[in-house]
């Protein structure tokens, strides 16, 4: 009998479809969840686990880590991104994210959608739930219109002429 694999999209604030049980995505999901066990959360109690996926199979996990600085703190997603980074991976194929909300999934922030952007547009972020189901979109469905490094490529600036 094989997977089945109907997609779920999140589109204008609605739920579309369902995808279920595809076994990289399920392990992805599961190592998020694992993860989600480190966080460092004693002020919010929010705790946020992510398991990035590169393009070669290498896994990178990560999670919330708060600080008494409110501003300081990084989100799960950073912290996985983060680590790849160090390590000289730039090149994800997938993200997924976990956390304690059993009524909807969790959705990554503002900043983290744009640091995932910074990496591309395509690649796919599992938006989970602790049951194990999710929501599968693309950074670019996450942050539409979305501002990358290729915006800041230098182009020609044809000079305006001088008419004083």
């Amino acid at each position: 009998m094989g997977d089945l694999k109907l997609r779920c999209e999140l589109v204008n604030g609605q739920m579309k479809g369902l995808r279920v049980n595809s076994s990289g995505v399920k392990g992805l999901i599961r190592q998020s969840l694992e993860a989600k066990k480190f966080a460092y959360c004693p002020y919010s109690k929010f705790r946020v686990g992510a398991a990035l996926l590169t393009r070669d199979g290498t896994v990178f996990t990560g999670c919330n880590v708060e600080n008494a600085c409110y501003n300081l703190g990084i989100c799960a997603e950073r912290t996985a991104i983060s680590k790849a980074v160090s390590e000289g991976y730039r090149d994800f194929k997938a993200i997924a994210i976990a956390s304690d909300l059993c009524e909807q999934f969790i959705s990554p922030c503002g900043g983290c959608r744009q640091f995932m952007r910074e990496f591309g547009a395509t690649w796919d972020v599992y938006l989970s739930k602790p049951d194990g189901s999710y929501v599968e979109m693309t950074v670019e469905e996450l942050l539409p219109g979305s501002f990358g490094p290729d915006d800041l490529k230098m182009k020609q600036v044809h000079s305006i002429p001088n008419e004083y």
